[in-house]
């Protein structure tokens, strides 16, 4: 008996043995089948050398479309490849080119700085290899996104599309979003500038991160002394706060005015309600059709976060159940939409309009022609002084008050103990929400169940005693449970509110009218029986620059700028316009 189980211990070890060469040989096999170029090197017009990786299939002479992904994140060692391969897979070659000064490119890293001309000299560099077909096709999101749109500042004529998911733009969104500063791109520029690769370590040092922002928020010190308090100079940081307005610096790292004009190729967007940086994606989608009236652009826009949209969605997004038909395969559609252009494939099924986007609470998709055309009409109303019975909350009434009159509001920069604004939809449901400062504003329960479908925006009347001030206004649904499911929200800096590339200071004791618009789309379908909700602050947490209100370079002012607390009169002629569909 011993012999016999002797002799079937040795057999399964025989068995696995050979089962592990068989794959490790199939794996071998696969991986033959793969032409791979992992050290190219492309010259750039003004004499830069970018790194970049071609995946092509073996045995495959005839020249090809190229999907081209240009980012700044390198990671040779597995996704990228895998990513490439992919590509290679589905009939393609794949191309990874990687911005300046990373992996093996020897020259200084500067974000967003030269990728625009960049990207060019790569696309030109493509569309001159014998396998290239003469077509480029791009894909990625966030800064991958990015690039994508400052490919298309200068049109090369071998780039056939792009597929941006959750675009980024400098200087609109991150790191600064309305002119406010906000921090998470501080920690990222270590993570992406620190090495020829990634710094994981600095990039996941969240608790070091966090205790230098609310070591910088009980200090007081100036928002441009950030990297002081961290104990590390972070160049990168210092390089974007020297530009508060949306500048030349900022306008020439993609398309900007009339460059829209001459963008003429197909272009596939992705988005999501709950994407952090929406206000950067959708800026070039505006932008498009400001500019360019026979733009051939689509996109799709559902309840996702900056990371879910660039996969397949969350089931379960910041505490919120999503609808099952909202989770899409954003890769799948990618390749879709690229045999369509470049192959003369059919246009994937979810494209049924210009604009697709899935109604929250509605467990539906819907189509528009264009953004603007996503409502029919807006449902105007007022911020009034008028306290709603039995409520702690002010009427937000579709009348406009007889009388001008105004809620005051004093804001101390100088006490650190309470934050303002507490804006950021995590979770998305809530039980309650803060009034311990600010205003809150509530419209009569719908007496038929409404579609907010859009954008909203306002302009908000106020007077202060200084001579600037950044706002934050958060729009909600009150179910008729009472809870409170957030929609969108607003966070602006008042000097800019007119134009984003001039600051144009408030004068002290003066009503002045401040319009915003650039706040988060969203749809939602709301019962009968839920009301809308307005919060109206100041912003005043440790998140983002602390504005004093000296009229002074908002990064210089310091807690000593707040000898005198901010008092604002906010008043009730002040509106809302939410977009609805009829």
């Amino acid at each position: 008996m011993k012999s016999f189980l002797r002799f079937i211990f040795i057999f399964l070890v025989v068995l696995n043995s050979s089962a592990q060469q068989t794959k490790a040989a199939k794996a071998a096999d696969l991986e033959s089948a793969y032409d791979i170029q992992d050290s190219v090197m492309i010259k750039t017009r003004d004499g830069a050398l970018l790194s970049a990786m071609v995946v092509r299939k073996k045995g495959v002479n005839a020249p090809k479309p190229v999907i081209l992904q240009y980012t700044i994140y390198v990671r040779d060692k597995g996704r990228d490849i895998k990513s490439l391969k992919e590509a290679a897979d589905k009939d393609y070659i794949g191309v990874i080119a990687y911005a300046r000064g990373k992996r093996f490119s020897p020259d200084e890293i500067f974000p967003y700085e030269n990728d625009a001309n960049d990207v060019y000299d790569v696309i030109d560099w493509i569309s001159k290899q014998n396998w290239c077909n003469g077509g480029v096709g791009m894909f990625g999101g966030s800064y991958n996104g990015f690039t994508q749109w400052a490919a298309c500042k200068k049109m090369h004529p071998a780039l056939k599309t792009i597929v941006p998911y959750v675009a980024s733009k400098p200087g609109m969104g991150l790191p600064m979003e309305n002119n406010v500063f906000v921090n998470p791109n501080y920690e990222w520029s270590f993570y992406v500038g620190n090495n020829k690769y990634l710094d994981t370590v600095a990039g996941n040092d969240r608790k070091r991160f966090r205790a230098m922002m609310f070591k910088w928020w009980e200090t007081g010190a100036a928002y441009k002394k950030m990297d002081s308090i961290d104990g590390t100079p972070n160049r990168l940081f210092q390089r974007w706060i020297s530009h508060p307005s949306f500048d030349k610096y900022w306008q020439d790292m993609g398309p900007y005015g009339k460059e829209f004009a001459k963008i003429n190729i197909p272009v596939l967007a992705i988005d999501g309600y709950y994407n952090d940086s929406q206000n950067s994606g959708l800026y070039y989608l505006r932008e498009l059709e400001k500019y360019n009236s026979k733009a051939n652009y689509y996109l799709i826009i559902g309840p996702y976060s900056h990371i879910g949209a660039q996969r397949e969605g969350n089931a379960v997004l910041n505490g919120y159940k999503v609808d099952a038909n909202a989770l899409i395969n954003t890769n799948k559609i990618t390749y879709q939409w690229f045999d369509y252009i470049l192959k003369n494939g059919t246009k994937p099924k979810i494209l049924k309009d210009r604009i697709n986007y899935q109604v929250m609470g509605a467990d539906e998709w819907r189509g528009a022609s264009s953004l603007d055309k996503m409502s029919n009409g807006f449902l105007t109303l007022y911020l009034t002084n008028t306290i709603v019975k039995s409520e702690k909350f002010y009427s937000l009434n579709a009348e406009k008050p007889s009388k001008k009159e105004c809620l005051t509001q004093e804001v101390d920069f100088a006490e650190r103990v309470n934050s303002n604004n507490d804006y950021y939809p995590d979770p998305i449901i809530k039980k309650e929400i803060d009034t311990s400062n600010g205003f809150v504003f509530i419209s009569d329960p719908l007496k038929e169940p409404l579609l907010v479908n859009g954008s909203f925006l306002g302009e908000i009347k106020a007077s202060i005693n200084k001579k600037d001030m950044d706002l934050g206004i958060t729009l909600y649904e009150v179910t008729p449970e009472g809870e409170y499911f957030h929609l969108s929200y607003f966070i602006g800096r008042a000097s800019y509110a007119k134009d984003i590339a001039t600051r144009n200071l408030l004068k002290p004791d003066k009503i002045e009218s401040i319009p915003f618009s650039n706040t988060h789309l969203v749809s939602k379908q709301l019962r009968k029986g839920s009301r809308l909700l307005i919060t109206l602050n100041v912003n005043k947490n440790p998140f983002s620059e602390l504005n004093y209100g000296t009229g002074k370079v908002v990064t210089e002012e310091t807690i000593k700028d707040a000898k005198e607390p901010l008092r604002i009169k906010w008043y009730n002629d002040s509106f809302v316009k939410i977009p609805i569909w009829k």
